[in-house]
């Protein structure tokens, strides 16, 4: 998907998170913020929708995490209105790591961080009758960059339809902070960690491939989107609800 209308899309998704609130019977909204790009995107369309007084914002630092990233998030936090509060999770992963039979090979790691984080999200927003937003974006959910029951866990994912290049478009369309767009993008779990390294592809060319592969039903012409198929085809059980034998009425 390629938006047009930016103006359009905003109001389409405050739509969204509006009908999903109400619904669920709900006060308010938890979003986990990290200073990057998506977070803030996602932060700035819930204050929108619901006002910023009905909106958490939680950052939740691992040991890894430059300080930078902190700061950013309160940026971005101040910028809407919205209040900050501080969850760092270092000590409680350190634990974790502590415990017999754990792995602490780095991406298990970071998988383990990430979901520490929504375990964080869902216990203030238990606590208030919030629902928890998440901020993953197309790009990302296609190609499976994501953690099962971590980041890709919420309540309402405003952002998932949209390629990472629209996130950016939306980004300078709510007038997020140049210094916030201009981030190389990072989950921070490891010193010196970028997407585009962990991934092996830039977001650019990612774009690119699933927006061809989509319009030729999925069939791959160049190298590139034969690998970003396979990365699709892979993480497909990320996509798809558990298996399970229960039978539809």
């Amino acid at each position: 998907m390629t938006v047009y209308c930016l103006g359009c899309e905003v109001v389409r998704i405050k739509d969204l998170i509006r009908n999903a609130v109400w619904s669920a019977g709900a006060f308010g909204l938890v979003v986990g913020v990290s200073g990057g790009i998506d977070s803030a995107v996602v932060l700035a369309l819930c204050a929108k929708s619901v006002g910023a007084e009905n909106v958490i914002a939680v950052n939740m630092p691992v040991s890894t995490n430059n300080p930078k990233d902190t700061a950013d998030a309160e940026l971005v936090c101040k910028q809407y209105g919205v209040k900050m509060i501080s969850s760092p999770l270092g000590k409680v992963l350190d634990e974790f790591k502590l415990v017999e039979n754990f792995s602490d090979e780095r991406i298990l790691t970071g998988n383990t961080a990430a979901r520490l984080r929504m375990a964080m999200l869902y216990n203030i927003a238990g606590a208030k009758h919030y629902l928890v937003c998440g901020t993953s974006n197309k790009t990302e959910y296609m190609i499976g960059y994501s953690t099962k029951w971590g980041d890709s866990a919420a309540d309402i994912q405003p952002i998932v339809h949209l390629l990472k290049r629209d996130v950016y478009a939306l980004a300078k369309e709510l007038e997020i902070s140049e210094e916030i767009i201009d981030k190389v993008p990072s989950a921070g779990f490891f010193e010196g960690q970028t997407d585009e390294e962990d991934i092996g592809v830039s977001y650019d060319d990612l774009d690119k491939a699933l927006i061809s592969l989509e319009e030729n039903d999925w069939e791959a012409k160049t190298e590139i989107e034969k690998k970003v198929l396979a990365m699709v085809e892979k993480s497909r059980h990320k996509r798809v609800p558990a298996a399970n034998l229960i039978k539809a009425d």
